[in-house]
């Protein structure tokens, strides 16, 4: 008999992503709380690092879709 596995189930996964919502929703509400010390002027706007690392998140994907375009070999390249 196979042994049934937490993330198994689609109401765990569920509650996990819930969970995980609930806690980047908590650190967007603390980031106003949170006195700020930077160097340049645009990085005290509120929600400043999370917008630049979303930012940079869709580069990466952008960057590898064309990188994949530039470097991908035919299925039977190696045959």
């Amino acid at each position: 008999m196979r042994e049934l596995k937490i993330f198994d189930k689609a109401v765990n996964v569920k509650r996990l992503l819930i969970c995980l919502y609930v806690f980047l929703a908590g650190l967007l509400v603390a980031d106003f709380f949170i006195s700020k010390h930077g160097h340049f002027s645009w990085e005290n706007a509120p929600e400043f690092y999370a917008v630049y690392g979303f930012l940079c998140y869709l580069a990466l994907i952008v960057l590898a879709k064309a990188l994949r375009r530039i470097i991908k070999r035919r299925e039977d390249y190696y045959d």
